[in-house]
Formats: C-alpha cells, sequence, structure tokens
C-alpha cells in the first residue's frame, strides 16, 4: 500500500517537514535507503549513515532533522513512530470469512461469520470463536475455549479446553495455551500426577511467540494480563501471573505461581523461581536467576559475562578455594578480635630476652 508523507504524518500525529507529496510504499534500513522507503533513527550508532541515506523520508527525533538530507517525520519516540509506520504499510489483506472444507467445527461450537477459519483447524464443542478472528492452517481450539474477537492464531496453534483469550491477541505457529501444568506429587518412592484443574486467562492485546507454553493452573487460572508481550519459546507454569504490558525475552522460564509485575521486562534466558513476586517496573537482566522477590523496582542482575577461556579457567580455580579462603580470613579476624580486646598476651619488647 501507498501512502503520501502528509497522509502518513497526520495518521501517525507527528511533524512533517519537506515534500508531504512523497511516496511511500515501505520501509528501508539508512544504510539500504531506496526510492519510497521510509527508514528511522533511533540508536545514535546508526547517526552516520544519516547524511547518505537514499532512503525517500526518515523518522528522526528534533535534535537529528538538520542532518536528514530527505523529507521528515520528526517524532519524540522515532522508534515508536516506524512501529506505527511499519503497521500501516505492512498491512496484508484481511483472509475472506468462512470455514475452510478440511476444518472440523462440532455443532456445538460458535464460529462469528465475519471469522476466518483456515485448513485442517478443528473447533471442539463449547467452543466461541469472536468476530474478525483469523484461525490459521491446523489450529485446535479445544471444548469450551474461547477467542476474543479481532485475534489471530498464525498455524498450528493449541489452546486446550477452557483457555480464554482476549481481543486483538496474536499467537505465533506452535504456541501452546492451557496444556497441564508440572504438578507431581511423591508417595513411596513413585510419582503422581496433580490433576490441573484451573485454566489460563489472557487479556487483550497479548501477542505470544512461536513455541511459547503457558500451562493451566492447579486450581486457580495461570493469567497475562493485558498488553504483555512474550517472545518465543517460553516457559510459563501453572499458576503464574504475568502482569500488564510486561514484556518477556525468549528462552525465559518461569516457575508456578511465581507473579510478576506490570511493565517490567525479563530479558533473554532468565529464570525466575516458583512462589515469589517481582515488583513492578523491574528490568532483569539476561541469563539472569531471580530467587529472591524483588520488591523494589530497578535493574537486577547476575551471573558472569563470557570472557577469555584462559581467564575464566582461572577465576573458576580461585573459586574453588573461595570457601577455604573465607574460613582463613575468618580466622585471621578473630585473632584480630582477641589482640585488639587484649584477650591474647603479648610479650613487650623489653621482655623479649627474658
Amino acid at each position: 500500500m501507498t501512502w503520501t508523507l502528509e497522509a502518513l504524518a497526520r495518521q501517525l500525529e507527528v511533524r512533517l517537514v519537506g515534500d508531504g507529496a512523497t511516496c511511500i510504499d515501505g520501509v528501508c534500513t539508512l544504510q539500504q535507503g531506496r526510492e519510497g522507503g521510509l527508514s528511522f533513527l533511533a540508536n545514535t550508532a546508526y547517526r552516520k549513515y544519516l547524511h547518505n541515506t537514499r532512503a525517500s523520508a526518515v523518522i528522526v527525533a528534533d535534535e537529528d532533522l538538520a542532518d536528514c538530507p530527505v523529507p521528515a517525520l520528526v517524532s519524540d519516540n522515532p522508534y515508536a513512530t516506524y512501529a506505527r509506520a511499519a503497521t500501516l504499510l505492512s498491512e496484508l489483506p484481511a483472509p475472506a470469512p468462512g470455514v475452510h472444507p478440511s476444518a472440523v467445527v462440532h455443532p456445538q461450537a460458535q464460529v462469528d461469520t465475519s471469522a476466518s477459519v483456515g485448513p485442517l483447524c478443528v473447533i471442539e464443542a463449547g467452543a466461541v470463536i469472536g468476530e474478525d478472528c483469523v484461525l490459521g492452517p491446523n489450529c485446535l481450539v479445544g471444548r469450551g475455549a474461547r477467542v476474543g474477537a479481532g485475534t489471530r492464531l498464525v498455524a498450528n496453534v493449541t489452546l486446550c479446553h477452557e483457555v480464554r483469550l482476549g481481543r486483538g491477541c496474536l499467537l505465533h505457529p506452535g504456541v501452546v495455551i492451557g496444556s497441564d501444568g508440572f504438578g507431581i506429587a511423591k508417595d513411596q518412592g513413585r510419582w503422581l500426577k496433580v490433576p490441573q484443574l484451573g485454566g489460563v486467562e489472557i487479556g487483550d492485546d497479548v501477542e505470544i511467540g512461536a513455541n511459547t507454553t503457558v500451562d493451566r493452573g492447579a486450581l486457580e487460572n495461570t493469567v497475562i494480563a493485558g498488553g504483555a508481550k512474550l517472545d518465543n519459546q517460553i516457559q510459563v507454569a501453572h499458576n503464574v501471573h504475568i502482569g500488564e504490558h510486561t514484556a518477556v525475552a525468549g528462552c525465559v522460564g518461569i516457575s508456578g505461581s511465581a507473579r510478576i509485575g506490570s511493565h517490567c521486562l525479563l530479558a533473554g534466558g532468565v529464570g525466575v523461581v516458583g512462589h515469589l513476586e517481582i515488583a513492578d517496573h523491574t528490568v532483569v537482566t539476561g541469563m539472569s536467576m531471580v530467587t529472591r522477590s524483588i520488591t523494589e523496582a530497578g535493574v537486577y542482575s547476575s551471573g558472569l559475562a563470557a570472557m577469555p577461556a584462559d581467564k575464566w579457567n582461572r577465576i573458576q580455580a580461585r573459586l574453588r578455594r573461595l570457601d577455604d579462603m573465607a574460613r582463613r580470613l575468618q580466622s585471621l579476624e578473630q585473632q584480630l578480635t582477641a589482640l585488639r580486646d587484649g584477650a591474647i598476651d603479648k610479650k613487650s619488647p623489653d621482655n623479649e630476652n627474658d
């Protein structure tokens, strides 16, 4: 779809500088600029490419406007403006409503007439598919599950029984919502399965990346609140609660009954122990392990960053001796304390030859 720059500026509610008749048909990088392409500058590391860009227009902050050689959209937040512009410029035609002949829909399921149900989908009894929903190929919507209006399941998405999915959500291929949580009880040396009798509630405008799994609750529901964004290959265990507008990056593992606040950011590979809480507006950096509740907002890290192998080997050797060093240090501290308190007799220099 082609837009004029003036129309984009009005739609995005940003200031236009330059020729508003410039035609924009897509997005591009500053380095690989092209005619009809709209680029953006949000990171100072890329400022060096601005002066010579061949993009037709660039989204910039006010402080970079003087260096922009082409028409510009001036924004207080260039990256967010780019996100909205790219959405407008990449919109795909809506699929035709209706149910594909190969799909299986139970007679007791409800599918809105405006919804699109793709090939090989299965919709079980009591399931409800809202208006303008899109179910791509091979999706399963289990018994009694509900899919809110305007939600899209891209392909191979599984919604188990009694799952509740809000409006305007986007679930990528391979997502599984409502599989059993890992509930087991030990009895005489053997494991017994604990039935997982809760469900999953997902709010509006939630995005869940490919092959992410959200387990159903043991008794109460697992909850992902509105506006949350989950990356690929994340494990969300039973009875977890993720707050509004929290972002979780790839390969994070969240153990059962943990509560993640609103507007948090968990970077890639973070691990969260079960039954703890993380305060609103908390950032946990990549590969960190959260073993205790975080009660104050801030940025939290753990672990060691990568380093040359020979240096790491030396550090590891010292770490193995750390416990012994700590005991020796404690002994020295006790001796110093005893000396200071006069508990150890110390010969004076006058008596050294006695």
